[in-house]
């Protein structure tokens, strides 16, 4: 890459090359942005975001814009988003989340809307939960989780729910899991991991299981994998 950066996030657009955003750097907090290509080996830069961010989240929208949320900066948590258009490699600010959040999660929805849910703020670990709507650049609250948590992992289920596990909340570290349902804007308890476990992750497979993959407990580093 043009520029090294951790805390970064990466997103692959439709034409199939990966967007990288923002991140941690050597010189401080990045605003930068490139484009690797697959059929070259290659990376590019592209338009800078409006703030250096890292601890973000980015979202390729059904659109194929990619749309980044909060994260952190000089000036501390940030509620702002703002969207990438491939298509001129520029970047504009939309509607600002209803809270400033950073380590939340951002899961683009069948209908095209994104969830964001939890993370940290100045006032603590989160358990609020909003919608971004693209074709309207607006974001709405929706219900609240059952616990506050940071450093969870979300997953959008082939029925269109959204499932979230584990993470950092006020309690310690959190084996629960639990489902947002897009259609009442409800949360439910579903069954609990069998680790609690943080900075774990999570992926969908094509039987619309979910395989969750190491994490941290504590000063333990996991090596358990588990299905949903």
């Amino acid at each position: 890459m043009s520029f090294a950066r951790g805390y970064h996030a990466a997103s692959t657009l439709f034409d199939g090359k990966v967007l990288v955003t923002g991140g941690d750097g050597n010189n401080g907090y990045l605003n930068s942005a490139e484009l690797y290509d697959p059929s070259t080996g290659v990376w590019t830069q592209t338009g800078n975001m409006s703030f250096a961010r890292y601890l973000h989240t980015a979202s390729t929208l059904l659109d194929g814009k990619v749309l980044v949320t909060g994260g952190y900066d000089n000036s501390g948590y940030l509620n702002s988003a703002e969207l990438y258009d491939p298509s001129t490699g520029v970047w504009t600010q939309t509607g600002n989340m209803s809270f400033a959040r950073y380590y939340h999660t951002a899961s683009t929805l069948l209908d095209g809307k994104v969830l964001v849910t939890g993370g940290a703020s100045s006032s603590g670990y989160l358990n609020s939960a909003e919608l971004y709507d693209p074709s309207k650049g607006v974001w709405t609250q929706t219900g609240n989780m059952s616990f506050a948590r940071y450093l969870h992992t979300a997953s959008t289920l082939l029925d269109g729910k959204v499932l979230v596990t584990g993470g950092y909340g006020n309690s310690g570290y959190l084996n629960s899991a639990e489902l947002y349902d897009p259609s009442t804007g409800v949360w439910t308890q579903t069954g609990n991991m069998s680790f609690a476990r943080y900075l774990h992750t999570a992926s969908t497979l094509l039987d619309g299981k979910v395989l969750i993959t190491g994490g941290h407990n504590g000063t333990i580093i996991l090596n358990s994998t588990e299905l949903y």
